[in-house]
């Protein structure tokens, strides 16, 4: 199965048995003047062929340049008995459709989740005339091709059927060549995605394929597995049951003799025998020609000075070429870096295609040159494998979040070139479009604010969809690492030879799509399979278990694998997440339990433990799925809500919450620190509950967070060298509870806040063990820093500290997490005189030379509702404006716990929040992202602190 295939389901290309692929001899500029006259030779014939093939003797592109028409904009849509007819956007979907054009609500709104069910239960149309706007006479080959079609299809031209689609992730392309007129009439009917993987299932025979159905909370559709599409798309527990139908991507029209480039990728290798770092270009193409074509490429890339030319022949068929460029070593090669080491250096690099026959091909490219290692290895006083990055051979700890698909309909995940700001500026500047409307660039905007939280890494989750190509060229530019899954989450799936076949074009075509982009430093097979397996998630019969784990190990390691590793060398592969990694490749690639700390990654959820509890978390190699939900702020709730959902028990809010208990865990988390709002005014007490779900997440992900990172350098009981920290989950699909720091729309939840914080590159972190405070200097720095650990205790009833502890000469390692401060904490409070637990708080940060300073932390000392002399407190804000950003002056009374700003549906960031105020003045900065005022914050702006809530 590791055979590179053309398309699925076209007749592109028309003879696919006619695959050819070769490493052609590599011709650097200094080759031996034989070589250089031979060239010249075949270069002059090239050229002359070239003036017939028109293109110019000066290389120009002339008649012979392929014609691509993109089909993309109105189509006409109608339901299956033809009583709704519509206008249609491609790219789009019906749901999106139907909105635009007035005929529903938004389907976000309140219950339209359940009240538009009958939309996806129906069997659309897109239909169009287009006008072949070129003589298709003239062309050896036109074909169809569509980048993404959601999801099962019928796809007809002029009344001719083309062929059917029933994969959402593949790229389908139709040879029309024969049936396409000077007008033409194109149809693609689709079918129920609800419908069509009940009747998989139905004919699957021999043994079922759980799980059959979400949980009722979910209010979600059956059989998903049995459906190549967006898994989430059938509910999940922190998003709506939406399974949408529609051309989801761009489609057109491709017309070209001789030969056509179909994929076009580069990936980096660093060749430690030489001390080289070396590109491997590969080219795929159709190539139509009955007959081979020779001809030349050449690769330059200026600034490294490094030009190289090779002699290729495309054989007829569809193939591949591959070139293996050798960097010039005179010039040092600026390396891609992870966010927060270093730079995301790429160079641009021109690759042109000469050919005897046809036209010339000017590819523009950027070159990243990055190395990635998954490091498993023993670890000395430890049982078990180490697993970590190595980036550039550095070791890298993995900070960030996991990533879910950011709107139930794709066409709604907005992304514009004309939108932009700088990586290191915090303001969007963005040209204006049409009568003073701003373009919102949603997709750039949620990952940069992934950057400016210190994270370097995102996993793409394995039941969403694989991303479009700008969020990976965003990615690629702001330094965000990508943990890649492929789709497939939380079920077995079947391996019926169909669907193998399906998912074989489909990984072929993702990790062609996907593989240049440096940003990608893990291919992983699927979401949790291995641990569903393992953990018998679905009761599956002891003696039936060895079915289940054939067909795993035929889908993951058999076909995904076998594809992965014969398309990409550049990049690691594991089966699933999460795994022991190579122990689960030692026991048959199901392991006993996926979930051992002496092995690869681990996902960990416990709502009953006290998050404050360092102790309850596993000390793991990596963490890579972890969290605690909370709800989105107000503003953002109640555009989808109406004054009588209003209520954390309302129908509404428990609608709302598709996590069986949810709710109820929350005010449980909550109740263990804090207490519980009692407050008379309905709403105001819906806006406290808000308010602390999100203090309590905050808190919560901030304690596991740091344990993470202040395992990373010790083993204790055989276990520890923790190395990536991924929290679930970065954003969210809709206004909902959920585990996320960033609620649909992009506003910043606290816990985003907090991430700034426990993700900051220089941390100092304490907790308490038998007694004894420890505090932990926690760094990503590349060199070691010697530093001043400066320690505040104040009681909660006085702005004026107790007592300050300064300890100089503290040494913090390089990349690593060392203790730097141990004290009783009967000792510690006795120096601090007149404090007890309840009355005092610590607060620490570490501070260098030439302004290094870390964010300041905190300690509390017991919970917080059981606190002595905390007291309402006077705060108060004043808003000015420096060119594009805010400045809030605020000024309390009296110590004040998590402080929040919020101004409402103004779209922007703070600089912190949510943060405990020792002092009586502090001033926090808003970065707006869309034009504000003055006046419009002062209006809009909430001030709540933790004595708020009564």
């Amino acid at each position: 199965m590791a055979v590179r295939r053309p398309w699925r389901g076209s007749a592109v290309p028309s003879s696919p048995a006619a695959r050819y692929s070769q490493r052609p001899c590599a011709l650097p500029v200094w080759w031996a003047a034989a070589a250089a006259s031979r060239a010249a030779f075949l270069l002059l014939l090239l050229v002359a062929a070239a003036g017939r093939a028109g293109v110019s003797a000066a290389g120009v592109p002339a008649a012979g340049v392929p014609e691509v028409h993109s089909l993309r904009g109105s189509w006409r849509l109608g339901n299956g008995n033809g009583s709704v007819v519509l206008r249609g956007e491609v790219p789009g979907c019906v749901h999106t459709a139907l909105h635009r054009a007035g005929l529903i609500q938004d389907p976000y709104y309140r219950f339209n989740d359940v009240m538009y069910r009958w939309i996806s239960l129906d069997n659309w149309t897109y239909s169009r005339t287009f006008r072949t706007p070129f003589d298709f006479r003239k062309w050896q080959k036109v074909n169809l091709v569509f980048e993404g079609v959601d999801t099962v299809a019928q796809i007809l031209i002029n009344n001719v059927t083309l062929g059917r689609t029933d994969n959402m992730f593949n790229r389908y392309g139709f040879d029309i060549t024969s049936v396409i007129k000077e007008v033409n009439f194109i149809e693609v009917h689709f079918l129920s995605a609800i419908s069509y993987a009940a009747e998989q299932n139905r004919c699957h025979k021999g043994y079922s394929i759980p799980p059959a159905c979400p949980p009722p909370v979910q209010k979600g559709e059956c059989h998903a597995n049995f459906i190549r599409k967006e898994q989430c798309s059938f509910s999940w527990d922190w998003g709506p049951s939406f399974p949408t139908q529609g051309i989801w991507k761009d489609v057109r029209i491709e017309a070209y003799n001789h030969y056509h480039l179909i994929y076009f990728s580069l990936t980096s290798f660093f060749v430690k025998s030489t001390q080289k770092w070396r590109l491997e270009i590969e080219a795929i193409f159709d190539v139509v020609s009955s007959k081979p074509i020779v001809g030349l490429v050449t690769v330059n890339i200026p600034k490294l000075q490094t030009q190289q030319t090779f002699n290729v022949t495309l054989q007829p068929g569809e193939g591949s070429i591959v070139l293996l460029v050798n960097i010039n070593k005179s010039f040092a090669v600026e390396a891609w870096w992870p966010n927060g080491h270093g730079k995301q250096t790429g160079y641009n690099m021109t690759t042109t295609f000469i050919m005897e026959a046809g036209y010339q091909i000017e590819k523009f490219s950027k070159a990243y040159f990055r190395t990635v290692e998954l490091v498993q290895e023993p670890i000395h006083g430890s049982p078990g494998l180490s697993f970590y990055f190595r980036i550039n051979d550095r070791p890298i700890f993995i900070k960030g979040s996991n990533w879910i698909p950011a709107d139930s309909f794709q066409d709604r995940v907005t992304y514009d070139t004309r939108a932009c700001f700088s990586v290191h500026s915090h303001a969007i500047q963005r040209l204006p479009v049409n009568l003073g409307f701003f373009v919102f660039d949603r997709l750039r905007l949620l990952l940069k604010s992934a950057a400016d939280a210190n994270m370097n890494a995102l996993r793409v989750w394995g039941g969403g969809v694989y991303e479009q190509d700008e969020f990976y060229d965003i990615c690629d530019e702001i330094g965000i690492m990508i943990w890649q899954d492929f789709m497939f989450a939380c079920a077995l799936y079947p391996t019926d030879q169909n669907y193998l076949e399906s998912v074989g074009a489909e990984v072929t075509h993702q990790v062609r799509r996907l593989k240049s982009h440096p940003s990608i430093i893990l291919w992983s097979g699927n979401n949790e399979n291995e641990a569903a397996i393992a953990s018998n998630w679905f009761s599956i019969p002891y003696a039936d278990r060895g079915v289940y784990i054939k067909d795993y190990v035929m889908l993951y390691v058999k076909n995904i694998r076998e594809i992965v590793l014969a398309e990409d060398k550049s990049r690691p592969f594991v089966a699933s997440s999460p795994t022991n990694g190579l122990e689960s490749v030692k026991e048959g690639w199901v392991s006993q339990n996926p979930y051992d700390t002496h092995y690869g990654d681990t996902h960990f959820y416990d709502y009953s433990i006290d998050c404050w509890n360092w102790a309850a978390y596993p000390k793991t190699r990596f963490a890579s799925e972890y969290g605690f939900q909370s709800w989105p702020s107000f503003s953002t709730i109640k555009k989808v809500s109406s004054t009588e959902d209003w209520s954390y028990t309302s129908n509404f809010s428990l609608h709302r919450q598709h996590h069986e208990n949810g709710n109820d865990q929350m005010l449980q988390q909550i109740g263990y620190h804090f207490k519980l709002p009692q407050s008379t005014d309905p709403i105001k007490k819906f806006k406290d509950m808000i308010y602390l779900t999100q203090v309590m997440q905050a808190q919560c992900v901030k304690t596991e967070t740091e344990f993470y990172r202040f395992s990373q350098s010790e083993i204790i009981k055989g276990e520890g060298h923790t190395m990536g920290a991924l929290y679930w989950q970065l954003n969210d699909i809709w206004q909902a509870p959920s585990w996320a720091s960033l609620e649909y729309g992009g506003k910043w939840k606290l816990l985003h806040y907090f991430a700034q914080n426990f993700f900051a590159p220089l941390l100092p972190v304490a907790y308490e063990d038998k007694g004894v405070l420890y505090i932990y200097g926690v760094s990503d720095l590349h060199v070691d820093h010697k530093l001043t650990l400066r320690v505040i205790v104040y009681t909660w009833s006085s702005l004026e500290p107790v007592c300050i502890l300064s300890k100089g000469g503290v040494t913090v390692k390089a990349q690593s997490a060392v203790p730097i401060y141990k004290e009783s904490i009967n000792d510690f409070l006795e120096r601090c005189q007149n404090c007890t637990r309840k009355s005092c708080v610590v607060t620490f940060c570490l501070m260098g030379e030439d302004g290094l300073q870390s964010p300041t932390n905190h300690h509390f000392l017991s919970s917080l509702k059981d606190a002595v002399g905390l007291k309402k407190t006077q705060l108060s804000a004043s808003v000015s404006q420096q060119d594009d950003i805010y400045i809030f002056d605020l000024h309390t009374t009296a110590i004040t716990p998590f402080v929040s700003l919020d101004v409402g549906s103004i779209k922007g960031r703070f600089s912190e929040n949510g943060f405990l105020m020792t002092e009586k003045k502090k001033v926090v900065m808003f970065y707006p992202w869309e034009p504000t005022s003055i006046e419009e914050l002062e209006e809009s702006l909430t001030l709540t602190s933790l004595v708020d809530i009564v």
